[in-house]
């Protein structure tokens, strides 16, 4: 394992949007930063798991696709030149003799004087269905996500859930697939009510009180299905070449949950202030229980808790500095953003 003795201000854990959003907020206060990130790749679940889905609750962009927010968000993070270091799981966090913080990684050892924990739901995998054929043709007709919409086109496809990933993914394949049918085990849905509006008036047909059976095919390829009416019992086939089965996915927190961290649920506990039970630990976005107010899983809340969370470090690493700067359209950036 090799270390990185350079001390940075501010050691960032998680590369996802609020961790970039942190990294350019830190620059702007004048900190040095650090990002770690597991992944071989900035922008967490927006580029892993929908790089394509259309992004709605950002302030600015009536919609904006997730691999382009995140695009912008690296281009706005680097405005300040963090150092980014990619593929490397944080493991232990260690507060040492001098007040400062050793993060041990995968691969590595890096040094910080504050640390922002900005990862998320951690480590995740999605919720399956054991139904026949299902594991058979995972890969070959059988998807949990979209990466890319082309591959859906002129096809037949059948989107299982009724939360905000299965309405976004059949209102996005639509438009290019040969016909979308989207079946949700009850009446209501989880997903965004101006989402499930848009999908009621387009051409997706909408089962509710379905479920899926079975999973069928020729042995290559995803040929049926089998849905049935969960009031009645009775069921229906139908000639698909894809099943999305868009039902979330189950997260762990990983290693963070051994740091001495409080926790509230899987919740990393903070106050108002996005600080932990450690000093000069803080934390923001979906890892975070806020006192008083608890967890709202949007990316407007994570990126308004990052610069909360930066300005709260700025003043644990320097008692004499305003927790509020002023404002970013006061400051002369055009040498910084040529």
């Amino acid at each position: 394992m090799q270390a990185n003795e350079s001390l940075r201000d501010v050691l960032i854990v998680g590369g996802g949007p609020v961790g970039l959003f942190a990294a350019f907020y830190a620059g702007l206060r004048g900190l040095s930063v650090r990002v770690i990130e597991a992944l071989e790749q900035l922008g967490g679940q927006l580029v892993t798991l929908y790089p394509e889905k259309y992004i709605y609750d950002v302030a600015g962009f009536p919609k904006i696709k997730a691999k382009d927010l995140v695009a912008n968000l690296i281009t706005q993070a680097q405005t300040f030149q963090p150092e980014f270091v990619l593929g490397e799981r944080a493991e232990e966090l260690r507060r040492l003799n001098d007040g400062t913080y050793e993060v041990r990684t995968s691969k590595g050892v890096h040094h910080g004087r504050a640390i922002i924990i900005t990862t998320g739901v951690g480590a995740f995998k999605p919720n399956t269905l054991d139904r026949p054929g299902v594991k058979e043709y995972e890969g070959r007709g059988v998807f949990y996500f979209v990466r890319n919409p082309e591959d859906f086109r002129g096809k037949r496809v059948l989107v299982v859930g009724g939360g905000d990933s299965a309405v976004d993914w059949a209102l996005s394949l639509e438009p290019i697939a040969r016909k979308v049918t989207l079946i949700h085990r009850r009446e209501g849905f989880r997903a965004h009510e101006a989402s499930v509006q848009a999908l009621f008036a387009s051409g997706v047909t909408v089962k509710t009180h379905y479920e899926l059976k079975e999973v069928r095919g020729d042995g290559r390829r995803v040929t049926e299905v089998v849905i049935f009416q969960n009031q009645t019992g009775e069921e229906e086939t139908l000639p698909v070449d894809a099943v999305i089965l868009a039902l979330g996915f189950k997260s762990d927190p990983g290693a963070v949950k051994r740091w001495g961290l409080a926790f509230e649920g899987r919740y990393i506990k903070v106050n108002p202030r996005m600080e932990t039970n450690l000093p000069g630990v803080f934390a923001a976005g979906d890892a975070v229980f806020v006192e008083g107010m608890g967890n709202l899983k949007l990316l407007a809340v994570g990126f308004g808790q990052a610069a909360i969370a930066v300005n709260s470090a700025k003043t644990f690493l320097d008692p004499s500095a305003r927790f509020m700067p002023g404002h970013s359209s006061s400051m002369d950036l055009s040498q910084k953003t040529r």
